[in-house]
């Protein structure tokens, strides 16, 4: 299946002689008239996340899928991540509330799937609660080809993967597995599409992928850090590039990419685009020849140029497929993030499926009128800014994101609807989220971010996003739409027991480091102003090589009584070397009984050789603070004596 193995120049080969005898058998078809041109279908895709009681992501997708026993289910790369494919649907009448209720069917069944083995379930595009140590490979499902995937992936680009992204806080990362594609879950919705519209569909698509993001946004938040305000676009677009550094200033597209250029006349062009500039990675097993398959009468999976596409992630896709028989032509739209509600992702899908549609009256040839540039600009605004974005429309005028959205293109959108026999409540209803929320300007982004701030100072950081990922496991179940959501409170993230589970929800992350040849003075100053008592003693590749403890800057400060003896001292004189460093997976407790066995008031935190976090004496009297406030807050008042 991977192609990086000893013969991989055979199978590569073989997988190109594959793909282009499945081109041109597509090509064929086209040609033949012999794909779906009857009334069109819709489906859906919804990703989701698996968490344990303490709301920590939880690889046991392979458990859950053995308690479900449905083939709508399946994994992602993720063991900590669960698909549910939906059935297809006829693209009129009651198609929403249809698609909504099958949909509230899966999920529940998933959520009691999961609550009968201790976990709960969580629809967002990024876990908040996600950790790095959540990355590792023993983390991916074992499947062979994910982790066929994950080796050609790497062997191509050569070097780890390098995770940078700036936004109010700043993220730089590096992951020697493309598992940091785990972090995202999305809500993926197909729209079926005659071949002959498929190709102004489809760059309708990319015209309108910026202003509908705009107001769908779901994932601000990454390692605790506030990045964009949907931060699944630059985290997946990184996670799986395999471009080496420097390679950037080629102009060379990543495999994550919203395109360079408008589809001009046939969904074939997209197919021949993949092929020219992206080396297979993987290939099937066996492959039967597509025109043999046509000369029986019956119709060829492609499964070489599907397998190939399929490692190549555009924003909007192109899909092939067969149902009853009859091949068909689907765009793909990846764009929309997981969550906040169900109701809210059939919204969603009801604005895309409807603007799309009713854009095609208005534009036939959207290429003629548009700038593919502006388009692909539109959507990363959209991703760093949501609503607060301004969008270029087809007048090449900028406009707010909000003010676009209610005025051009909800109306379009309700004709769109109509125009294809939706039924008018189900239009009233879906349309009238998006309307809400865009006036509201509460999004799950916004609301993420706004109960963040609320809890601003309460707690540690790890506490708080505990608090968050509870609050919207919550809300979720009771099912209203995330304009009508309040804040998130810290109280719902639970008692010790879920805050307090590793080192890593309680370490501080925001240091304050040394060289080993700054001067004493330094570390002497930074203390005074920083109020800490240690500082941590870091080389350039961000590895601890020592640690100095207020106590210890004392006692060489009274040993070198003149000022001169102590100044012209640096780091590597008083420092204490190789300082006892713990994971941040470790248990507090046990952490605790390192500290008292060394005698020491702080231990660095150190993930696969590199400085993470610190966590001291201190941190611990902040956790029993909290604990016995929670006691005395649980204990009634007539149970005090006296």
């Amino acid at each position: 299946m991977g192609l990086q193995t000893a013969s991989a120049v055979e199978q590569r080969k073989r997988a190109m002689n594959w793909m282009l005898r499945d081109l041109h058998a597509l090509e064929h078809m086209l040609a033949e008239g012999m794909f779906d041109v009857s009334h069109p279908h819709i489906g859906a895709e919804q990703e989701l996340f698996l968490v344990d009681r303490a709301w920590q992501a939880s690889p046991v997708a392979l458990d859950m899928l053995d308690v479900v026993g449905d083939p709508h289910f399946t994994t992602e790369i993720g063991a900590f991540n669960l698909e549910i494919n939906l059935d297809p649907q006829r693209f009129s009448g009651t198609c929403f509330s249809d698609m909504q209720a099958q949909l509230d069917d899966f999920v529940d069944t998933c959520r009691d799937a999961a609550r009968s083995l201790g976990h709960e379930i969580v629809l967002t595009g990024i876990l908040p609660t996600l950790r790095l140590s959540d990355l590792q490979l023993t983390n991916m499902v074992q499947n062979p080809r994910y982790l066929a995937l994950n080796q050609a992936l790497m062997e191509m680009r050569g070097e780890e993967v390098d995770l940078q992204i700036s936004g109010v806080d700043e993220l730089h990362v590096r992951q020697r597995s493309v598992m940091a594609e785990a972090c995202n879950a999305s809500f993926q919705v197909h729209l079926q599409v005659p071949p002959d519209e498929f190709a102004n569909t489809y760059n309708l698509a990319q015209l309108l992928a910026g202003p509908v993001l705009a107001c769908c946004t779901n994932s601000p938040i990454l390692f605790g850090k506030h990045l964009w305000a949907e931060t699944r676009i630059p985290l997946f677009e990184q996670s799986v590039d395999t471009r080496r550094s420097g390679q950037h200033l080629r102009q060379r597209e990543g495999r994550v990419t919203f395109g360079s250029r408008w589809v001009e006349d046939s969904v074939a062009e997209l197919f021949k685009e993949d092929i020219t500039r992206y080396r297979p990675l993987l290939s099937p097993d066996e492959h039967e020849d597509p025109f043999d398959v046509l000369a029986r009468g019956e119709i060829p999976t492609l499964a070489a140029v599907r397998m190939h596409t399929g490692t190549v992630w555009r924003w909007n896709r192109a899909c092939y497929g067969v149902m009853n028989g009859v091949p068909h032509l689907r765009v793909e739209n990846r764009v929309l993030p997981s969550g906040p509600t169900t109701l809210d992702e059939v919204a969603n899908a009801a604005l895309w499926l409807g603007v799309v549609t009713g854009a095609a009256e208005l534009f036939p040839e959207v290429s003629r009128m548009a700038s593919f540039d502006e388009a692909r600009a539109n959507f990363s605004n959209a991703a760093r800014e949501g609503l607060a974005s301004t969008m270029v429309w087809t007048d090449h005028e900028e406009y707010p994101a909000p003010a676009l959205m209610l005025d051009v293109l909800l109306p379009l959108a309700e004709n769109g609807l109509l125009s294809v026999g939706v039924d008018d409540g189900d239009v009233d209803r879906y349309l009238g989220v998006i309307e809400r929320r865009v006036r509201s300007g509460y999004t799950g982004n916004r609301w993420q971010i706004m109960s963040m701030r609320g809890m601003n100072q309460q707690g540690e950081l790890g506490q708080r996003l505990n608090s968050l990922t509870a609050g919207m496991a919550a809300r979720q179940i009771v099912g209203n739409p995330v304009s009508e959501w309040t804040a998130a409170t810290m109280k719902e993230g639970g008692g010790w027991e879920h805050n307090f589970r590793s080192i890593e929800q309680i370490m501080v992350t925001d240091l304050v480091t040394v060289a080993p040849d700054d001067p004493l003075d330094l570390a002497a100053n930074l203390m005074d102003w920083h109020r800490i008592r240690q500082v941590l003693v870091e080389n350039g590749d961000d590895g601890i090589v020592g640690i100095v403890s207020y106590r210890r800057l004392l006692r060489v400060m009274a040993a070198n009584d003149e000022t001169e003896r102590w100044t012209d001292l640096c780091m590597t004189d008083i420092m204490q070397k190789d300082p006892v460093c713990v994971p941040p997976g470790m248990a507090p407790l046990r952490a605790l009984e390192i500290m008292r066995s060394f005698g020491i008031g702080a231990l660095p935190v150190v993930d696969d050789g590199l400085l993470v976090g610190l966590v001291t004496e201190h941190d611990f009297m902040n956790i029993a603070g909290v604990l016995m406030l929670q006691q005395l807050d649980g204990a009634a008042p007539d149970s005090v004596d006296g």
